[in-house]
This record gives C-alpha cells, sequence and structure tokens, in this order.
C-alpha cells in the first residue's frame, strides 16, 4: 500500500477508537453537533444538528474515510508535505487535525516543529493539546499520548 493508504489505516483507527460511533447526533465536549464517528458535517457540506436521522455504523464508517481521504490527509500534506515520508507520523497529525481542526494545527507550534524537523519536540508538542472548554480530559490526553507514539515510531 501506499504511503497515503496506510496514514489513512492509521488515522481511521485512531478516529474510530477515540471518537467511537453513535448513531444517533450528540453534542461533543466541545459543544459541537457530532454525529457517526465525530463527523461534524456531511459530505455535502451540510452541518450535522441534533435533528438529524439516525445512521448506521457503515454510514458513520463511510463518511469517516471520506473525510479523512478528501479534507483532513490532503490538508495537512499540503501544510507539511514532508510528513508523506512518514505514514505513521501523517496518519497521527491527520487524526489530530479531525479532532481539531486543520487550522489550529496550521498555526501551531506542533507544525514549526514538525516543519523543522524537530520529531522529538513535534511529539511532545502534541501531548499539549488535551483540553476540551478549558478542562482537561482524559481521553484527549488518552488521543495525544496514542498520537505521540505513533509519532515516534521508528525514532
Amino acid at each position: 500500500m501506499s504511503a497515503v493508504g496506510d496514514a489513512l489505516k492509521v488515522a481511521v483507527a485512531l478516529c474510530k477508537q477515540f471518537e467511537g460511533f453513535r448513531s444517533e447526533p450528540y453534542l461533543c465536549p466541545a459543544g459541537v453537533a457530532t454525529i457517526g464517528y465525530g463527523n461534524t458535517f456531511y459530505e455535502n457540506g451540510t452541518k450535522v444538528t441534533l435533528q438529524d436521522k439516525l445512521i448506521t455504523q457503515s454510514e458513520a464508517e463511510l463518511m469517516l474515510i471520506r473525510s479523512l481521504s478528501t479534507q483532513y490527509l490532503p490538508t495537512v500534506l499540503k501544510a507539511s508535505p514532508g510528513l508523506i515520508a512518514y505514514p505513521e507520523r501523517l496518519g497521527a497529525i491527520t487524526d489530530f487535525c479531525f479532532n481539531l481542526g486543520a487550522a489550529r494545527y496550521r498555526a501551531s507550534t506542533l507544525r514549526k516543529r514538525i516543519d523543522a524537523g524537530d520529531v522529538q519536540g513535534a511529539a511532545d508538542e502534541v501531548l499539549k493539546w488535551n483540553k476540551a472548554g478549558g478542562r482537561v480530559l482524559p481521553g484527549l490526553v488518552k488521543r495525544r499520548a496514542a498520537e505521540r507514539a505513533l509519532f515516534l515510531a521508528g525514532v
């Protein structure tokens, strides 16, 4: 498989593990309407609302794969093209962007460290992104630790 395909597998696995599946819309810890495996938008660009109909697990998985492969992974590669050589890191940062948004990544010290080749500094920077609503969330602490471990794989 290609580096992009491998990175996509990593990102899908992380998202599924840490987002979990919900068939009905819900509010995430940041107060955003969400469905499936953490999607806040449908493929057509429509925002998820709490009044939306239930979806199946297979629909949610397709939504996740499509959003990761068409939106988040290309955005990460555009911001940090050097990650193409490191599928585990690319997958971890794609998961990070899915969770927090690409704009936050693009403006972050994390990106600056990645682009400078500071692997250890970037891995440590990931751990700082563990809050929602100003509170440290145990789920985010675990997610960032998993992303960090993948980022350091093979170092």
